[in-house]
């Protein structure tokens, strides 16, 4: 069973970027497609919103220095089709430590390849820290595909610039060849607001292949689901919010071709 592996990174926070990791994440093992969440950010916040109490031990602080593997983190969670390797405060160490280590860049994917190889899951979903630190280009080095959280505001379109300029940077020095930005995912759309609507159209003018179709609402209830420690379908599966990612789910499936592997 090949497996694809998505980074969804962005350096600017609350932009939505843990949200659709773990909603997504949820909506693909709905479809009964098999998934790995990792946990990359020290907050932990995918983690807890996956109903995971944080332990001491279970990120992969200790496999990124060689000790142990991934497989040893693998933690199930409440939902079938659905895995986690959580996030613990340890991991914001790793910035400066990693940095140390021989072939820093590419820990992350020696450490998952493992994973990836042993043909248990069809999609890995790596939930990156709000910044282009260690941890994020480790992700990047490890990935098939970025996905890219946008926000629905005009100071977004900057970020994207900014994290388009280091895809190439990584492909151009050799760190990751074949990645590619796989999508962007508007999130926190609001469409009583004119400039939401320009940024989108502006996004679609400019990457019309890039964008997905699925827009992804400013909604209470996805905001209040983590506190709950459950995914939008788990807390309110009527909501705009969790029709939004079924149908970002089924796009993301139908392009990268998760159902059919």
């Amino acid at each position: 069973m090949a497996c694809t592996v998505f980074t969804i990174a962005n350096q600017k926070g609350g932009v939505g970027k843990t949200t659709t990791a773990v909603n997504l994440a949820a909506a693909l093992a709905a479809q009964k497609i098999h998934t790995l969440v990792v946990d990359l950010d020290p907050q932990a916040n995918a983690t807890s919103a996956l109903g995971v109490e944080k332990q001491e031990g279970k990120s992969l602080y200790k496999p990124l220095h060689g000790e142990g593997s991934a497989f040893e983190m693998l933690t199930p969670t409440a939902w079938e089709h659905l895995a986690l390797i959580p996030s613990e405060v340890d991991l914001a160490a790793i910035e400066i430590e990693l940095a140390q280590q021989e072939n820093y860049l590419l820990r992350l994917k020696s450490v998952l390849d493992p994973l990836r190889n042993s043909g248990g899951y069809k999609a890995i979903i790596i939930d990156c820290p709000p910044a282009l630190g260690m941890l994020s280009m480790n992700s990047l080095a490890a990935a098939d595909h970025l996905l890219i959280a946008l926000q629905c505001e005009y100071m977004a379109l900057e970020g994207l610039g900014q994290i388009l300029k280091v895809v190439d940077r990584l492909k151009n020095a050799g760190v990751n060849p074949a990645l590619d930005v796989g999508g962007i995912v508007m999130t926190m759309f609001d469409s009583r607001i004119n400039l939401a609507k320009q940024v989108v159209e502006e996004v679609r003018s400019h990457l019309p292949e890039k964008i997905f179709n699925t827009v992804i609402p400013r909604t209470v209830r996805l905001s209040e689901a983590p506190s709950f420690g459950k995914p939008i379908f788990a807390y309110d599966p009527h909501s705009p919010g969790a029709a939004a990612y079924t149908a970002l789910a089924k796009e993301v499936a139908e392009r990268f071709k998760l159902s059919e592997k």
